[in-house]
């Protein structure tokens, strides 16, 4: 017959063949059929501040947004964007040609590696990484060579060996793709750590892209550094940032980036054919939300470095090894002093066994092996969330 498809070969090409469905979406749907508290998937459980909420509302009711907004975002987004950073960084930033409004940082990634990534490049990326780095390198053509971060018990922290990461750089290598505060292990790279970063992208004259959606959730001693404010990195660096971490309106998906002028064209002609715009009556309400006082980001850091305590403190009570986040809400977990080494069958008993759901490391490693005993678990929940997960994780350690 003729004018019909073959389904002779499968329907999803081979770049993207290795992913099918995400980890979360089987978790969260695992967490739906057991009744456990979703401790996977990192969403908070409650709306972020009210006043930024009626901002949205007012957009919506005054007309703004409703229609296709700027390509680039609106201007009172783009320049609130810019003033965070010269407030908070000291970066100085053009809101007409410097910063670039996204359908949240995941399509932010995307418009980067595919604008600026030829097909046989090479990304070099920390292992573990968020899920879409792998899929986005693969869309591009490119090959991702994963540089580990490596536990270190002693220090309760996942480390970054600078010789492995200089190793990893070769005469194919495009950019470096960083993500600090860092996605799930809680690393925060220290200004020792970065700067190396930034001696390295100089001399190999690399791009670098940076992921810092976690940059309001450091704890304690720890410092976020923009790798932009670094000596020769202005730039060569795409910094990307999001308003669903830092206030909680995670499903609003306004994330952007910022960059030098050229780059940021170049990221913009990829993006105009992903979702062209979106998120319109949002950004307004976002742009109101980046003007809110310190007091509410110090607030907010504060609350969940209590969220963050109480939820280690029950999953060392219940058995783990638990590497305490300096950043993120996330808690990676090791497994093995409980008598288990597969994180894929820990997670997919544990709603049964404890009537909670985590999400397996391995899943953000090309060395899968190395991931294989770590779990994450969420702490941006309400606090009597947290404490009932804990109660129920002390089944294990019985």
């Amino acid at each position: 017959m003729t004018g019909m498809t073959s389904t002779a070969r499968p329907f999803l090409n081979r770049r993207l063949a290795e992913f099918g469905t995400t980890i979360f979406a089987e978790m969260s749907a695992l967490a739906a059929a057991t009744g456990a508290i979703n401790l996977g998937q990192g969403f908070p459980d409650t709306d972020g501040p009210e006043e930024v909420r009626e901002a949205a509302v007012r957009a919506l009711q005054d007309g703004r947004g409703n229609q296709y907004p700027p390509g680039p975002g609106v201007p009172e987004l783009r320049t609130a964007i810019a003033d965070h950073q010269r407030r908070r960084y000291g970066l100085s930033f053009d809101p007409d040609t410097e910063v670039l409004v996204t359908a949240g940082a995941t399509e932010a990634i995307a418009a980067t590696l595919l604008a600026l990534l030829e097909p046989g490049d090479e990304v070099v990326a920390l292992e573990p990484y968020y899920d879409s780095y792998a899929a986005c390198i693969a869309m591009a053509g490119a090959t991702r060579v994963p540089v580990t971060l490596r536990p270190d018990p002693e220090q309760a922290r996942f480390r970054l060996d600078l010789d492995e990461l200089r190793d990893a750089v070769t005469g194919r290598t495009r950019l470096l793709l960083i993500n600090t505060p860092h996605n799930p292990t809680g690393t925060v790279l220290t200004r020792d750590e970065l700067a190396a970063i930034a001696e390295l992208a100089v001399e190999r004259d690399l791009l670098v892209v940076t992921d810092e959606v976690y940059e309001h959730l450091v704890f304690d001693e720890a410092e976020h550094v923009p790798l932009a404010t670094l000596p020769g990195m202005r730039e060569r660096t795409v910094t990307i940032g999001s308003s669903g971490k830092t206030f909680s309106f995670t499903g609003w998906k306004v994330g952007w980036v910022t960059a030098s002028p050229g780059l940021v064209t170049a990221v913009r002609s990829a993006k105009q054919f992903l979702t062209y715009v979106s998120s319109g009556p949002f950004q307004y309400a976002v742009a109101e939300a980046l003007s809110l006082p310190d007091g509410y980001f110090d607030d907010f850091r504060a609350d969940m470095r209590v969220k963050r305590d109480l939820l280690a403190a029950g999953l060392a009570d219940a058995g783990f090894a638990v590497f305490r986040p300096a950043g993120t809400y996330f808690v990676t977990t090791d497994i093995r002093p409980l008598g288990e080494s597969d994180g894929f069958a820990f997670c997919r008993s544990l709603p049964e066994r404890a009537g909670v759901v985590a999400i397996p490391n391995a899943v953000f490693y090309d060395h899968r092996e190395e991931g294989a005993p770590f779990v994450r678990f969420a702490f941006c929940k309400r606090v009597s969330v947290l404490e009932e997960a804990a109660t129920r994780l002390k089944a294990l350690a019985g």
